[in-house]
């Protein structure tokens, strides 16, 4: 499981282009997002890099939320 700060996050818009750009890559299990604190907690056995790389392509700069 990671988790992404992803602090551009605001509306149900964009965790749905969120959604759209992750769900697809091989590994993605789920996402479950919390609006609160503008994360996603994704589940399956894929690199935080992969993630990262992912949103920078459509705009949402991420990183790893320890």
């Amino acid at each position: 499981m990671t988790t992404l700060s992803i602090p551009d996050m605001s509306c149900g818009h964009c965790r749905a282009s969120i959604t759209q750009a992750l769900q697809p890559l091989p590994g993605v299990e789920a996402i479950t997002f919390d609006a609160d604190n503008r994360t996603a907690e994704i589940t399956g056995p894929v690199a935080a890099a992969t993630l990262i790389a992912a949103l920078d392509q459509i705009g949402f700069p991420a990183e790893v939320r320890r």
